[in-house]
């Protein structure tokens, strides 16, 4: 057993303790993230497996796991190799206990600020749905948010995460100082 798949199933286990809201989010939307993340017709639509998840995945009958090879994507240098993408074969019930990491900390994504800080932000990527949580900056529960931090704090004790949240977010800083450029600031 290696000693990501440790890690991240040690993360789980901490992440399983704590819920997003008070309620389930997937009745805001039909659960799109899971019905058309898994079914939009794009073979690479999926969440993508941090480094390790595959191996604490990878007999999970409700999951297809997707290989494909690094350089075919907009992943860090350090990634290479194959990297492994899940798609849900039963939208919209999962076993909540073993999502993988990009679901449980969904609709949170973690930021590195130029000075080194981890905040978590609303995820930014471009999706094929809106999700109501993130367009309404739906407030989340306090516990909820502080345990995604730690646990992407623990998380980027990885390099190749680490290189992933640095690279995601030196592209949103670009992005964001495009925008304020545009605007005149």
């Amino acid at each position: 057993m290696s000693n990501r798949k440790e890690r991240i199933k040690e993360i789980y286990e901490m992440l399983n303790r704590y819920e997003l809201l008070d309620y389930d989010c997937g009745r805001l939307c039909g659960a799109a993230c899971c019905t058309l993340g898994g079914n939009f017709g794009d073979e690479n639509m999926g969440i993508y497996l941090l480094p390790g998840e595959e191996e604490l995945l990878k007999d999970e009958d409700w999951l297809d796991i997707v290989v494909s090879d690094a350089s075919e994507h907009d992943l860090p240098d350090s990634w290479k190799g194959e990297v492994y993408f899940a798609k849900c074969k039963t939208p919209p019930i999962c076993p909540r206990e073993k999502r993988p990491m990009q679901c449980r900390t969904f609709p949170l994504a973690p930021h590195l600020s130029r000075d080194c800080e981890l905040t978590m932000v609303y995820n930014d990527l471009e999706l094929p749905y809106e999700c109501p949580l993130i367009e309404e900056e739906t407030p989340l529960e306090d516990e909820f948010v502080e345990a995604i931090l730690n646990a992407w704090d623990l998380l980027m004790e990885d390099p190749m995460i680490y290189d992933l949240v640095k690279m995601d977010s030196e592209a949103r800083e670009e992005s964001f100082a495009e925008l304020m450029g545009k605007l005149g600031y």
